[in-house]
């Protein structure tokens, strides 16, 4: 924890770095209906750009099949929506797709390049820009769109982004559900779509699942803050509960629309086109607590590194697993790795694969590549567990 808390002060961490506590409370299983989201008016416009080449981190071989690039060369371009119910916030998306490589074109992704409609319409997934920039190159090269919505970043401690994250990528989905994007007609299919994230942008992912807030829950945690065990050092509870003293004025800010329902949980934030998740090093258990998080109606892939001490692997990543409510729930533990992993190019040359089998089999319809993401394969490697690792 000193880690973090000096990497937040200095201004270096590149994601969120954060941790939940756990709890003991055992509360019973909720059913939920998923209510489409509502597309709100928006005006959408498509700033000019030339090509150019956005260079991935060079990955050394590994034995993971999926991890190397596919044969589709990705484009990629940027697209401006304002959301007329919620002040008119500025939602701005890079879209990532398959293209046809310029001629003479020697970079790695191309800018407003002709879409490839070969085999049009590709799966749609979701994120942050900023994971996009991470794997959306390699998920475009075997077969997929990624929009990912720009800006969205860490935020210390909890506040509105909560709600306004998640708010932002569905606003994103309706509208490239709702209307071809200009240049990428045709090549984008929204009602087949993904999310996934990590750390920050793993709660958005967790967040569009189904997951449910439990304001008793997150409430309760944070009155007994101070006495759990193991104590919690003090920049995590501030971290976290900082929003408990203003709880009326962040559920005023969610809508009545989240906020009302009969059985005390707010409604989910997600869309019935998303049919998988993959939360990578998430947060959110205070959030949602047993009861939200036995919501998650959806297959869902969890990514956890046992030596996570920021996104702590037990009070997030394990808690969260052991609470889905999903039947359809897997996950992979990445034995002695700790948060930053992704920036390392053996372990993120692993997600990319983990990322593009598991997706590849629920949207895809690649049944072939179940192998590919299955207890049979993770156990081949003594650095990889399925599901907790010991």
């Amino acid at each position: 924890m000193n880690r973090i808390k000096s990497l937040a002060i200095t201004g270096i961490a590149i994601l969120a770095l954060v941790a939940c506590s756990p709890s003991t409370a055992t509360v019973p299983q909720v059913a939920t209906t998923i209510p489409q989201a509502t597309v709100a008016q928006a005006t959408a416009t498509m700033p000019q750009a030339t090509e150019e080449a956005v260079v991935e981190v060079t990955q050394a071989p590994v034995s993971f099949p999926l991890s190397e690039s596919g044969p589709y060369f990705p484009g990629k371009r940027a697209y401006s929506f304002v959301d007329a119910n919620r002040n008119d916030r500025k939602v701005d998306v890079i879209v990532w797709y398959p293209a046809i490589r310029p001629e003479g074109y020697t970079g790695t992704v191309a800018r407003n390049a002709a879409p490839d409609l070969s085999a049009a319409p590709y799966p749609l997934i979701l994120s942050s820009a900023k994971v996009g920039n991470l794997f959306a190159p390699h998920l475009v090269s075997h077969g997929f769109v990624v929009a990912g919505v720009d800006r969205l970043d860490y935020y210390i401690p909890w506040d509105q982004n909560l709600i306004d994250q998640p708010l932002d990528i569905l606003f994103a989905l309706n509208q490239i559900a709702s209307d071809p994007l200009e240049g990428l007609e045709g090549i984008i299919d929204a009602d087949h779509a993904g999310a996934m994230g990590y750390s920050f942008d793993g709660y958005n992912a967790l967040a569009l699942s189904g997951a449910r807030v439990d304001p008793e829950f997150y409430l309760e945690q944070c009155a007994q803050a101070s006495s759990l065990e193991p104590a919690l050092d003090s920049f995590w509870t501030s971290y976290y509960c900082t929003i408990s003293s203003n709880w009326e004025q962040f559920a005023a800010h969610a809508g009545e629309a989240l906020t009302t329902s009969d059985d005390g949980l707010w409604q989910p934030m997600t869309d019935e086109r998303i049919r998988a998740v993959m939360p990578m090093a998430p947060e959110g258990a205070w959030l949602f607590g047993e009861r939200g998080l036995a919501a998650v109606n959806r297959p869902t892939l969890i990514i956890g590194a046992t030596e996570d001490k920021d996104c702590d692997y037990h009070r997030e990543a394990v808690y969260i697993f052991e609470h889905l409510g999903t039947p359809d729930r897997a996950m992979i533990s990445f034995v002695g790795q700790g948060h930053m992993m992704v920036f390392d190019s053996d372990p993120a040359a692993r997600m990319k694969h983990f990322a593009t089998a598991f997706f590849g089999y629920h949207l895809q319809g690649r049944a072939d590549y179940a192998e590919y993401f299955s207890e049979d394969f993770v156990a081949q490697y003594d650095d990889l567990a399925w599901g907790v690792a010991p």
